[in-house]
């Protein structure tokens, strides 16, 4: 896949989860943070004032440090087509 069509799918796989309503589960969230994080090269500690949170989501970037970029975004894409837009 080129540089721009898998910036834009990512993107649009985004916009999906930003509008997607119901709730989902927290272990997808992670994921989907993670990959968000990394594909963005945002690497800066996570932002919730509870440290639980935090814990898990430090976590999940633990988990998925060894990705490049182009392996976030299409993981992150995956997991939307999979999980999200059945």
């Amino acid at each position: 896949m080129k540089k721009e069509t898998l910036r834009k799918n990512f993107e649009e796989a985004v916009a999906e989860v930003n509008n997607y309503t119901e709730a989902l589960p927290a272990d997808l969230l992670l994921k989907l943070y993670a990959y968000y994080k990394i594909a963005n090269k945002n690497f800066d500690n996570p932002g919730s004032k509870t440290p639980l949170i935090n814990a898990f989501k430090a976590n999940a970037l633990i988990q998925a440090r060894n990705i490049s970029r182009r392996e976030a975004m299409e993981s992150y894409i995956a997991l939307v087509k999979k999980e999200i837009k059945k």
